[in-house]
């Protein structure tokens, strides 16, 4: 069975990659995929005024808010997926787990929520592209 990474962040752009997945399964094909959101880190004096355990628990909240779109459609086809929650470099953790989880490729949208911060820090998607080996598959 293929192994399939796919990137969320709520977004619609995000929610079609997994309705790429969904049409994919109507024609019998069941990949094992795998849902990841990965946060932001927090900047490091921020654990002055914050406990790391609300720090953890405010990533986790987050995640579950970007993961839950997803593993609604995914679960409502009866189509089982495993969630990721990763934290750090967004393209980078990305890579990483793909690489980590031997998926055969990583399939995601090709924009999401932050149009404006990836326009001034450089797109998500060209990163991942650049970084990983695995193949990707972009849906508009």
């Amino acid at each position: 069975m293929r192994k399939v990474l796919v990137p969320v962040d709520g977004s619609e752009c995000s929610l079609r990659a997994v309705q790429y997945l969904l049409d994919a399964a109507a024609s019998g094909q069941r990949p094992d995929i795998h849902l990841v959101n990965v946060q932001v880190k927090l900047p490091t004096d921020v654990g002055q005024f914050v406990s790391r355990e609300n720090i953890h628990d405010f990533h986790h909240e987050q995640s579950g808010n970007a993961l839950h779109p997803a593993a609604e459609r995914l679960a409502a086809a009866g189509i089982p997926f495993t969630a990721h929650e990763e934290v750090g470099s967004t393209a980078e953790r990305i890579a990483a787990l793909a690489t980590e989880l031997a998926c055969d490729h990583i399939v995601m949208g090709t924009h999401g929520r932050s149009a404006l911060t990836e326009f001034l820090v450089g797109s998500t998607t060209l990163k991942v592209l650049h970084l990983t080996k695995v193949p990707v598959v972009l849906v508009k």
